[in-house]
């Protein structure tokens, strides 16, 4: 399979793809601090800028949004008005870098080193009380992180171990344990993920060109090619959730192609569904 592309070259590190319901889809244009909002046509129709750094954007449960900024988390209103901010840390050599909602409304967002330390990095989690919690610490570059549709299951990827964990939760949606899912060292640099309907996952294979799936036992069973190499995230979109979106990266190339960080879209034969959203 191929993806087409939907739209121009309209970020410089295409990142966090997400559908925000009637706003449509946005994009993050990360290193620049911006939220892209995009018509149905593949026209940008809105920037929002959040500050140096712009981790993940989702929604809120009752209207709005939370993202996460350079070195912390901030909640949104429905006009892109920041309306609180929760630091983490002061360490300006570490920032934020993906992040998405849990189940139970709770918000996650891990950190990497901007000269990719290992262990520098760690997995964050804001709750709907507000409060801040460091729940794995210890990460090299935290990517990619989503849930099953039936909450039971969450997948993360540290792009410096080269796979897919599996993170075991408990009853209550905490981590209880993590296991490998999916080696892709021999691959390339596994980024950002996107979970279907049948527990599957779609992982972007930065500096590949290409993503690849694995069924829910961790076997490999397609790959939708890119015309880019840097490959970054992915996720659902659209009113049913059917077609993937897939950003792209134009960050450290000399002489990047034409369309590197372009929005792609294709239609896998499974779907996906909704993102959760965050109760606070």
């Amino acid at each position: 399979m191929e993806a087409e592309q939907f739209t121009t070259s309209l970020t410089h590190h295409g990142e966090g793809p997400v559908w925000l319901g009637h706003h449509g889809l946005a994009v993050l244009d990360m290193l620049a601090g911006d939220a892209v909002l995009i018509d149905a046509g593949g026209q940008e129709k809105r920037r929002e800028h959040f500050g140096e750094t712009l981790a993940a954007l989702r929604p809120r449960r009752d209207g709005g949004f939370v993202a996460g900024l350079e070195r912390g988390f901030c909640l949104v209103n429905e006009h892109f008005t920041v309306t609180g901010t929760m630091h983490c840390w002061t360490n300006s050599d570490v920032r934020m870098n993906d992040g998405a909602c849990d189940p139970q409304g709770r918000f996650w967002c891990g950190s990497m080193a901007y000269d990719l330390t290992p262990g520098a990095g760690a997995l964050w989690r804001l709750d709907p009380t507000g409060g801040v919690v460091q729940a794995i610490d210890g990460i090299g570059c935290s990517n990619g992180l989503a849930w099953t549709r039936d909450g039971t299951r969450g997948y993360y990827v540290d792009s410096l171990t080269g796979r897919i964990d599996i993170l075991e939760l408990g009853p209550d949606g905490e981590i209880a344990g993590r296991r490998p899912f999916a080696d892709v060292t021999a691959e390339g640099f596994p980024d950002g993920i996107a979970v279907d309907r049948a527990d599957g996952v779609w992982l972007a294979m930065f500096g590949s060109g290409r993503l690849l799936h694995f069924d829910h036992t961790g076997r490999p069973d397609a790959e939708i090619a890119v015309p880019v190499k840097q490959v970054t995230a992915c996720t659902f979109v659209g009113p049913d959730y059917s077609q993937l979106c897939i950003t792209t990266s134009r960050f450290g190339l000399t002489h990047p192609e034409i369309a590197a960080g372009a929005v792609f879209i294709a239609t896998p034969d499974m779907g996906g569904f909704a993102p959760y959203t965050f109760n606070g």
